[in-house]
């Protein structure tokens, strides 16, 4: 009984210590799984953590790029999505006036290049311009991207293959081409190698539509750009170019400048300023041929102020064209004389102080006036302040400080008084359109538009008896040079002597000839300047009726007919003359 009770007992303990023996196992099995489970998700995490930190370096590297100067030892190292264009700019008929051309450029990846000599050795013969200096600090840079040549030609490019250069490669970028070369250049203005406007309309362009801030973003270039328009016409603007061009060759000139406006709305059809340049290959900034004489030069306008002062005299009241005018002795303000280039010594009539560009009439008229309300109205006029264009640079008018006396007298025929040739034919446009000054533009405007923003100036009837002294001097006087049969050519001549060394010089003029037409309804009004003509064998003589004038009739004669304005043999033609 012993015995089977100490087996029974044996027996009972042995199943007692069976389970705890199985619990044990299993809390190794579990403590394995957890061990397997936290080493998972400890290599997820450090994958995770590699793939950020390559990334972080990799948009590092980009932001890097990215931000770093051409001329340093990285550029930009990602190709980028889209090409930064620019949209095209087109004269009133559609013509492209400037327009993008795809271009490559060379870089080049330091990394990869063992010897700055070798690829510079290859590289030279291609682009002799090459600073090579700088070339050579480039390649021997840490970066991995460096410009070496922006925008080369096919030809360069194929060279470059040819020789094989090492570590060497070409990116696509977008050049401003300008078909036309000189003309517009000073309009159309200049972009930088980066494509952004630095000055005239591509200047205007970036400021006004935002296509900068585009550019920047790298949005332009997939974008459908509409072509920027102007008022310019093309066909025109090449016309005026080609006349100064062979006037200034003709006559020895140092330069000259050509203006065709429209009267009706102040559009600018042509405007050219001569010597000029090339913006496909422009020269330095300092250049004189960046100068744009229309517009930012200021001249004495010499007798072609005559036109503002007699619409003066009749505005006024005191004058009409039955005034006799007294212009028998030369006027005297203490040691200053002024006198006549064709003095008559005697009375004159109104159209003839015009006709025969009397320096006492005008003078005469302008006392009468008094020298508040002259410049009051020279103010009106647009005259004596500097004026804005969508092109800028607009040179600012030099005035008396005081006004009276000689100092009036002058001004009455154009001298002590400096002005633009924009805005000296925007104030005759307002002369001859019915009395309405309006804002010279080089972009599309209607007449409605017009008449919106116009400044009444003068009234319709002291417009129309303008009309006619310019149609008798254009027929009678010195603008007989500037006739165009059919046309009824209007004009105003003024030559004035230019200041060298503080004195009036004789022998060296700047010549103005100002004119418009059709003189019953006049739709244009043409302004030419030429600055130091000579005397030339063949013509008479150097004033602006022998050399201006003749250039002006060249510019409407060719102009007009594509401009729409049908000539009028007819007598009905010059009813405005048999009116008074």
């Amino acid at each position: 009984m012993m015995k089977l009770s100490s087996i029974f007992r044996k027996k009972t303990k042995a199943a007692d210590d069976g389970p705890a023996n199985s619990a044990s196992e299993t809390d190794v099995f579990q403590g394995t799984a957890k061990k397997r489970v936290s080493l998972a998700r400890s290599r997820v995490a450090f994958v995770t953590v590699a793939f950020v930190a390559v990334y972080a370096i990799i948009g590092g590297r980009l932001v890097h790029y990215s931000l770093a100067k051409e001329d340093g030892t990285v550029a930009r190292a990602a190709m980028p999505l889209t090409l930064a264009r620019r949209p095209d700019i087109v004269d009133r008929n559609g013509a492209i006036m400037a327009t993008d051309v795809r271009m490559m450029s060379l870089y080049a990846d330091p990394s990869m290049i063992t010897s700055a000599d070798d690829v510079l050795e290859a590289l030279k013969p291609i682009f002799p311009d090459l600073d090579v200096a700088r070339a050579y600090r480039l390649l021997n840079s840490k970066g991995e991207f460096v410009w070496l040549k922006r925008q080369i030609t096919p030809k360069q490019q194929s060279q470059v293959l040819a020789a094989g250069v090492p570590g060497v490669g070409f990116r696509p970028e977008v050049r401003r081409f300008y078909p036309g070369g000189p003309e517009a250049a000073h309009i159309l203005g200049l972009v930088d190698i980066d494509n952004r406007g630095l000055s005239g309309i591509e200047r205007y362009m970036d400021q006004s539509d935002g296509i900068s801030s585009l550019m920047g973003l790298g949005l332009t270039g997939s974008m459908g750009l509409e072509p920027f328009e102007t008022s310019l016409d093309l066909r025109a603007e090449s016309i005026v170019r080609d006349t100064l061009v062979r006037g200034v060759k003709k006559f020895e000139a140092l330069g000259a400048t050509g203006i065709i406006l429209d009267a009706d709305t102040g559009e600018v059809v042509a405007l050219a300023s001569y010597p000029d340049f090339d913006p496909n290959n422009p020269p330095p900034a300092s250049d004189e041929r960046m100068l744009n004489h229309a517009i930012t030069g200021v001249y004495e306008m010499g007798s072609t102020f005559k036109l503002f002062t007699l619409a003066m005299g009749l505005e006024s009241g005191k004058f009409n064209l039955q005034s006799m005018v007294d212009a028998k002795t030369p006027l005297y303000f203490g040691s200053s004389r002024i006198g006549d280039d064709h003095a008559q010594n005697r009375i004159l009539t109104y159209p003839e102080v015009f006709t025969y560009s009397s320096n006492i009439g005008a003078s005469r008229i302008a006392g009468a006036v008094g020298p508040d309300y002259q410049k009051n109205f020279l103010e009106k006029l647009g005259l004596l302040e500097k004026i804005d264009t969508e092109i800028g640079g607009s040179g600012t008018p030099q005035k008396p400080q005081k006004w009276g006396g000689v100092f009036s007298a002058t001004v009455s025929f154009g001298q002590g008084i400096t002005t633009t040739p924009l805005q000296t034919a925007a104030a005759a446009a307002a002369i001859v359109n019915g009395g309405k000054l309006f804002p010279p533009t080089f972009l599309p405007r209607t007449p409605e538009e017009a008449d919106q923003i116009a400044t009444r100036v003068i009234s319709e009837e002291t417009s129309d008896k303008m009309r006619y002294l310019l149609r008798l001097n254009g027929t009678d006087g010195s603008g007989r040079n500037g006739q165009v049969p059919g046309y009824r050519v209007g004009a105003k001549t003024g030559t004035s002597e230019k200041i060298i060394d503080g004195k009036y010089a004789h022998d060296h003029n700047f010549n103005a000839f100002l004119a418009a037409f059709p003189m019953d309804d006049p739709r244009y009004v043409v302004l030419v300047t030429i600055d130091d003509p000579k005397k030339v064998e063949g013509v008479p003589g150097r004033t602006a009726a022998w050399n201006a004038g003749p250039m002006a009739g060249e510019i409407i004669r060719r102009t007009a007919p594509l401009l729409g304005v049908d000539p009028d043999f007819g007598a009905d033609g010059e009813a405005l003359l048999a009116s008074y």
